[in-house]
């Protein structure tokens, strides 16, 4: 495929430098030289990227054999985001696509890098990279344009396809593409002309797409594109472009360099309903099949354990496929902020939850009477916190320089620094008690002896008996407004995580071992708001447990 003996790439492009200079130049191929129809007069840059890819052929699926015919909402999109100036400088430097899974987003990519390297888009020695999730799942945009190269005489001549290496070149322009993983080996020194991130929300780690994301400052008029399902979390890179998208949307932010569309069922309305499915597939019916989305529908309406995965990838919605202890909703309605001054000598309780000295520390002070505020603590170290955030795919190093995380000197936590915060807390605040988990507190109760700091302190066990109220105190606290926690991004991360375990009795308690990830933080909470309400209210017994009023 193309010319692969030793020098012919070469002799090819020096061939092409020595012809007269043309606007053109590069779209010309040595196989067929006549126009192509993206190179019609009078056409905008944006219909001469869909007018490209309109000319390739259909590899596979519906309408294979014929030629790729846009929907609707890819060409609105294909619009807006090759969108020009009155200098004809594109506006749009980063844009987002999220559908439902099977709406074409694979033949869209594949497209889209081709007409980067060979087609209207293409630059002298330009670089263009799609970066998926995995090494397997990178193949797949690869082997669409392989596969729409052999099917494109004019491609397959003048292309040099490594299949090995995932690695096309176009010896005329000598510009090159390069299928990346987010499982590989990082890659450092890139000057990204185009850039497509597939199924951004199932990155391991957001390090390649930083990479890429900085490597576009090297070039006049760089394209970066993500094109994907939503992801369930809200601290993935995915949710963090999708919330952008719609504080853009809404004219929150102005931000002409953006342009996003999301395609999605809102999450009030019935999801068996096939009316609403459209929402989320805009390409139903046609190269989405109908039935398949049908016979996953009823078996999640069958087997409520499939539902989550259904709505999150069928529906576009950010549900994780894990049930979870909170409610995301009742969540966010707790978030109203509250001023960290005003708590000064207010009555207050809380909960320690110590790690091990590699691990995440959490103190949470909850303030009954002042709106239920909820102040959060939490320490890692700081010399394994990129070592964490690959871990656990979170920012880590960002909250800390927010200020939402203290990051401890070296490789473990001192926990000299959370004695020095918690006797902080007791000469700020009236602490009236500290609620702990019996694990590694006889060496910190030594050390608050050594240093001479006394404290409120309440053995709290992690069982049913103490737990199980706590649990029952914290969503009553939840649910009637009794809660305030600022929308801390490190207690939201950890409140998702949350999954519970149940005793025969009905009795409730964190499960670290069924969580998603880690819980330090919000378990920290539940023992803050399950003391303040052992003090302060009454026993009785209630439905599944015991409940405080």
């Amino acid at each position: 495929m193309g010319k692969r003996g030793p020098g012919s790439g070469r002799r090819l492009a020096v061939a092409a430098l020595a012809a007269p200079q043309r606007s053109d130049l590069f779209n010309q191929s040595p196989a067929l030289p006549q126009a192509h129809p993206w190179q019609l007069e009078g056409l905008t840059r944006a219909e001469r990227v869909i007018a490209f890819i309109e000319d390739l052929p259909v590899t596979k699926g519906f309408g294979a054999g014929q030629k790729v015919s846009l929907e609707p909402f890819q060409r609105d999109w294909l619009l807006a985001i090759y969108d020009e100036d009155e200098h004809a400088q594109r506006r749009v430097r980063t844009g987002l696509l999220s559908v439902a899974r099977g709406n074409g987003k694979t033949v869209l990519c594949a497209g889209l890098a081709l007409c980067h390297l060979v087609g209207p888009e293409s630059e002298r020695r330009g670089e263009c990279y799609s970066a998926a999730a995995t090494k397997e799942q990178s193949a797949l945009i690869f082997a669409e344009m392989e596969a729409t190269i052999m099917c494109s005489p004019w491609m397959a001549a003048r292309l040099n396809v490594k299949t090995f290496n995932k690695v096309i070149e176009d010896p005329i322009t000598g510009s090159i593409y390069r299928a990346l993983a987010s499982d590989g080996k990082s890659v450092h020194g890139l000057a990204s002309s185009f850039v497509v991130c597939d199924e951004l929300a199932q990155w391991k780690s957001r390090e390649l797409f930083d990479v890429l994301r900085t490597s576009l400052g090297k070039r006049e008029q760089p394209l970066l594109l993500v094109i994907g399902t939503q992801s369930p979390r809200a601290e993935n890179i995915m949710s963090e472009l999708v919330d952008y998208s719609g504080r853009v949307d809404s004219g929150e932010i102005e931000d002409e360099s953006f342009h996003g569309r999301v395609y999605t069922v809102p999450e009030d309305v019935d999801p068996f309903d096939p009316e609403n499915w459209p929402l989320a597939n805009p390409a139903l019916g046609r190269f989405r099949s109908a039935r398949e989305l049908q016979e996953e529908a009823n078996r999640a309406r069958r087997m409520p354990t499939f539902e989550p995965a259904f709505r999150n990838l069928y529906l576009n919605q950010r549900v994780d496929a894990e049930p979870k202890a909170i409610n995301p909703a009742e969540w966010e309605l707790c978030g109203q902020p509250f001023d960290l001054g005003a708590l000064h000598g207010r009555p207050c309780y809380a909960g320690l939850d110590l790690s091990s000295t590699r691990d995440l520390s959490a103190l949470a002070l909850y303030f009954p009477e002042d709106g239920g505020a909820l102040v959060i603590h939490a320490w890692c170290p700081k010399d394994n916190m990129a070592e964490r955030e690959e871990t656990d795919r979170v920012p880590y190093r960002t909250w800390a320089k927010q200020g939402h995380i203290e990051a401890t000197p070296g490789r473990a936590i001192d926990k000299r620094f959370i004695a020095s915060r918690l006797a902080e807390a007791k000469a700020r605040y009236d602490l009236r008690g500290i609620a702990f988990d019996r694990w590694g507190m006889a060496d910190f109760r030594a050390l608050l002896n050594i240093e001479g700091i006394e404290l409120p302190l309440t053995e709290w066990g992690q069982g049913y008996r103490d737990m199980g109220p706590a649990v029952d105190a914290f969503e009553i606290a939840m649910l009637e407004g009794k809660l305030r926690h600022g929308m801390h991004p490190l207690l939201r991360w950890t409140a998702g995580n949350l999954v519970y375990e149940m005793d025969p009795a009905g009795l409730r308690k964190p499960s670290k071992n069924r969580s998603i990830d880690r819980i330090d933080p919000i378990v920290a909470a539940i023992m803050a708001i399950g003391l303040a309400n052992r003090d302060e209210g009454e026993q009785t017994y209630r439905g599944n447990g015991i409940v405080w009023l």
